[in-house]
């Protein structure tokens, strides 16, 4: 006997939820997460965000955080995958933005291979958010024409960074530059980018950007695992190095000199 039941038809959005406040989702990333009967959450997700969902919503904690145990890429695939062709309506939520290190190029690959279109939802990535907390742009017209955001976690088997080249272009074209995953290779970002910029260049790192327990420090170049070290800034942090961070040396009264480092681990308000 033929069944000719049509298959339920599920669906897959990937929703960015912002770097960690709650209040930074967009509205539609709210109504994604309210119609959404599967969720499958990364770790960097504030647990506020998930108020959103339905009562009746199956959540799945698919934890992604570098230096900890993880879910594997694939796993996380085949449930998307799986889910969908169950006729659910599937959000895979990520911290930030999914299309800005948030492997969510790799996942629409993955399902459209699978014949399953997606949506995407933008959120805030963490480089934005963490200089707008220290009330500095990550472009100015007088200090830097442009952004480039770089992952200091090169993936397993490619080559390193030349972070010598980044700084040359860094130097050259007037750019910020916006570090991701970049606490664990600290070392060699420092060494590299040392070779084509002043050691007196500013930097700013940024832990648990925009949330109540965010930390921060700015330094210089030259003072940059010194400073990590010193404030016991750990991951997650995104590192961000040109001139515009010397806007946050101006805006502090702390600073007797630009080559202080401003240590300010007390948290802040960010209502």
């Amino acid at each position: 006997m033929n069944d000719n039941t049509p298959s339920p038809r599920g669906s897959c959005t990937l929703v960015g939820a912002g770097p960690g406040d709650p209040e930074l989702l967009t509205i539609k990333a709210v109504k994604a997460i309210r119609a959404a009967t599967v969720l499958l959450v990364d770790d960097l997700v504030h647990d506020d965000v998930l108020a959103w969902a339905r009562p009746d919503a199956r959540i799945v904690h698919v934890g992604k955080r570098g230096g900890c145990k993880s879910t594997p890429q694939a796993f996380i695939e085949k449930l998307m995958i799986a889910a969908v062709r169950e006729g659910e309506q599937v959000v895979r939520l990520k911290g930030g933005d999914p299309f800005i290190f948030g492997r969510g190029g790799e996942e629409v690959e993955h399902l459209r291979a699978a014949g399953i279109d997606c949506q995407v939802v933008n959120g805030i990535t963490a480089g934005l958010a963490a200089v707008t907390a220290l009330g500095v742009p990550l472009t100015h017209r007088d200090h830097a024409h442009g952004v480039v955001f770089m992952t200091g976690h090169a993936k397993p088997g490619h080559q390193p960074t030349d972070w010598p080249l980044v700084g040359a272009s860094v130097r050259t074209l007037g750019l910020t530059l916006v570090v991701y995953m970049g606490i664990g290779r600290v070392a060699d970002l420092q060494q590299g980018l040392l070779q084509s910029l002043p050691a007196t260049t500013p930097v700013a790192v940024v832990k648990n950007a925009s949330l109540a327990h965010q930390q921060h420090c700015v330094t210089t170049l030259a003072a940059l695992q010194h400073a990590i070290v010193r404030n016991e800034l750990g991951s997650p942090a995104v590192i961000v190095v040109g001139d515009v961070v010397r806007g946050v040396q101006c805006l502090s009264s702390a600073s007797s000199s630009p080559l202080e480092e401003i240590a300010q681990k007390k948290a802040l308000n960010m209502r």
